[in-house]
């Protein structure tokens, strides 16, 4: 697999390759990812290394740019390149609603996996539809998605993903002076648990990407917080919200209280942040 004849694109677009000009060699690019220890795919796992381990990856400090695209066939394949700004590029021109060729060199090609580790719901015009190419024997396996369709922990984080990414929208549901444990009432186990390991963190750092942190409004910054089995959503001026492997669906919204505001500035410090 070769992208050395990578066309333009756009999100979600592959243009710039015709159906007379597509060979099965060639990658139609439709849209590409992150893989750093500050951001990547959350669906895959709950920090930077396990997300690489799953692809059959190096947790490289620098990370990885994931480009999904077709080739001549329609098959479905995942470059790998260490060009990394050359990706984040992309994906900023892509968010702004322009065109960017994404065509990374082949001396920055790490690996061509077979298949797409992310739902797409967008093909490459001219060719056929989108389908896992054959394995080859001793090649890496066809990468596929993971389950999202039942609660787990894919789904889980990627709920976590919307809610730091509508935190207004969440917000507004929740009154304004929650606490974690109404008058005489048992605290939830589970948040409970979730809280001491996000604690134990901050004495015993965990692998990159387990604490991420990102931009929010009035100086404040949001966290993405993961472990086994709970996500957790905060922004460090305000509550949080943790969800549970084992609470299917639902959003467990923790106080201020005395010890959110410490707990959420010591994991701000340790977090990592996009470049």
């Amino acid at each position: 697999m070769s992208t050395e004849n990578a066309g333009t694109s756009t999100a979600g677009n592959a243009g710039g390759a015709t159906p007379e000009s597509a060979d099965e060699d060639q990658l139609l690019v439709l849209t590409a990812l992150l893989l750093t220890p500050a951001q990547f795919p959350s669906v895959l796992g709950d920090d930077y290394p396990e997300v690489c381990a799953g692809l059959g990856l190096a947790p490289y400090e620098q990370g990885y740019g994931l480009v999904l695209g077709q080739d001549g066939t329609g098959a479905r394949w995942t470059v790998v390149t260490d060009d990394v700004s050359l990706v984040a590029c992309a994906v900023a021109a892509w968010d702004c609603g322009m065109e960017y060729d994404l065509s990374p060199g082949e001396d920055s090609m790490v690996e061509a996996l077979p298949g797409w580790p992310i739902a797409l719901a967008v093909a490459a015009p001219g060719v056929p539809a989108p389908h896992d190419p054959e394995p080859e024997e001793g090649g890496p396996a066809v990468l596929r998605p993971p389950d999202a369709a039942q609660w787990g922990p894919a789904q889980r984080r990627m709920g976590a993903d919307e809610i730091a990414l509508q935190w207004a929208a969440w917000r507004e549901q929740v009154e304004g002076e929650v606490t974690f444990v109404d008058p005489g009432a048992r605290p939830h186990t589970g948040v409970q648990r979730a809280l001491a390991e996000a604690r134990g963190y901050v004495a015993d750092p965990p692998p990159p990407g387990r604490v991420r942190s990102s931009f929010a409004a009035d100086e404040a910054r949001t966290l993405r917080v993961d472990g086994p089995g709970w996500s957790m959503v905060a922004r460090t001026d305000d509550i949080a919200f943790v969800l549970l492997d084992e609470q299917p669906g639902e959003i467990l919204p923790v106080g201020r209280g005395p010890e959110l505001p410490g707990l959420l500035q010591a994991l701000e410090a340790l977090a990592v942040r996009p470049a």
